[in-house]
């Protein structure tokens, strides 16, 4: 029976778990499933059309917030609350998705949501795409830099060990660079990621709120200059 294009998706999610992204080849998943590489070749032009199909797997299950009169700034936190879930989901998953661009149902699905959300609370189409690029970017990048120190999906393999890092430091880099030592032996004493990802993603949000107009003003109406005289006054 010939492969289907789904077959290929799941074994190549099971064969990420167990190998990572730099073990996922396409020989190997051919291996996997037991057909010629050339097969694959059909479905996927190559290894980054693959990536992209799995970057949209990836959020199949990502479960978006019920409107409900929710503020928009709490609906982007909890969208993106689950967009880390996702990404954490399977083995290097933020580095499957970094990079790719998939026109597939899932991603357009959860980036209508989340623009239609901005632009009905006063973003522009442009501001709107802007804030959600900036939340998408925050949280691959941190997902990244959590998933490296975990241990993957299913216990196989290893991650960071900060408490090794930390010993790396020698006496000689501690008094040149005190402030970056301290900042590791912070990370080991208090090693609590989510916390991490929280603040970071509140301070985003702190700050895209400046682009969104408070309700009932004129974001077009320009404050005047204290400079030049206001409309129809005299100059002299």
């Amino acid at each position: 029976m010939r492969v289907q294009r789904q077959d290929i998706i799941d074994a190549a999610m099971i064969l990420l778990d167990e190998v990572g992204i730099e073990g996922l080849t396409m020989r190997r998943l051919a291996g996997a499933l037991r057909i010629q590489a050339p097969s694959l070749y059909w479905h996927f032009a190559g290894k980054q059309a693959l990536l992209d199909a799995m970057a949209d797997a990836l959020l199949a299950e990502m479960r978006l917030p019920a409107d409900a009169g929710l503020p928009w700034d709490a609906w982007l936190r909890e969208m993106a609350t689950e967009f880390r879930r996702a990404l954490k989901s399977r083995r290097d998953g933020a580095r499957v998705y970094a990079g790719t661009f998939p026109v597939m149902d899932n991603v357009l699905r959860i980036s209508d949501r989340t623009i239609a959300t901005l632009r009905a609370a006063g973003a522009d189409e442009r501001t709107a795409a802007h804030m959600l690029f900036t939340m998408l970017y925050f949280v691959i990048g941190f997902t990244i830099e959590e998933q490296a120190t975990l241990p993957p999906p299913g216990g196989k393999g290893e991650g960071i060990d900060l408490k090794r890092v930390a010993q790396q430091l020698t006496a000689e880099q501690e008094a040149r660079y005190p402030h970056a030592a301290a900042t590791v032996r912070l990370l080991i004493a208090d090693n609590d990621d989510d916390a991490r990802f929280r603040f970071g993603l509140d301070r985003l949000i702190d700050g895209l709120r400046a682009a969104v107009p408070v309700p009932g003003s004129n974001p077009q109406k320009k404050a005047p200059d204290p400079g030049l005289p206001e409309s129809g006054a005299s100059p002299g």
